[in-house]
């Protein structure tokens, strides 16, 4: 059971972020980026950059100017860190990141998540599936009642960790915010 109690901190998260997409936050960036290298060119687009965290074994990688970095270096007594949250101010879409130790699978944590969300008034979520971008992924869509849709994706880390997204953004938001969700969602990478 003590495992899944860190499941319940990024229940918490998935509903505080729900909250703060309804609505376009102010967005500050933090000094306190393990390291920040901008894109120099490639299939980098101008203006890009990688955020890197080699404590927790992880980077991820802005797709755009639209997308900005707040880094938060937040733990939890379970050990679940919340390094980065990617903000897109137009679309009011955010994604969280999360690093927790590796108690379950990646479809493990999945259906835990799923099973606590649906537990909760007003929340709908598919089934969790695999996802595209990784071997080790799996993920599902959700919503809280009409005002918020989300994504929630976990995947395979380094070091006995798994990495979870939390997105959310406001319903009848444009068609281009899940597109741009999915964006950061490739970003995100174990360091090999």
């Amino acid at each position: 059971m003590r495992a899944w109690r860190g499941t319940a901190v990024v229940l918490a998260a998935v509903v505080a972020t729900a909250g703060c997409a309804t609505r376009k936050a102010a967005v500050k960036e933090s000094p306190k980026a393990a390291s920040v290298e901008q894109g120099t060119g490639g299939s980098a687009p101008t203006g890009t950059a990688r955020w890197i965290d080699e404590a927790l074994g992880f980077q991820v990688t802005r797709p755009n100017d639209k997308w900005q970095v707040d880094v938060t270096g937040d733990f939890t007594p379970e050990g679940i860190a919340t390094p980065v949250v990617m903000r897109n101010q137009e679309t009011g879409a955010q994604v969280v990141i999360q690093v927790a130790p590796a108690v379950a699978s990646p479809v493990q944590f999945a259906e835990r998540l799923t099973e606590g969300m649906r537990s909760h008034p007003g929340f709908q979520t598919t089934d969790p599936e695999p996802v595209a971008f990784s071997d080790s992924a799996v993920g599902f869509r959700f919503a809280m009642g009409d005002k918020v849709n989300g994504r929630v994706a976990v995947l395979e880390g380094t070091r006995g960790r798994v990495l979870m997204m939390l997105a959310t953004w406001p319903s009848g938001a444009p068609e281009e915010t899940l597109t741009g969700v999915e964006e950061v969602f490739r970003g995100v990478q174990p360091l090999k």
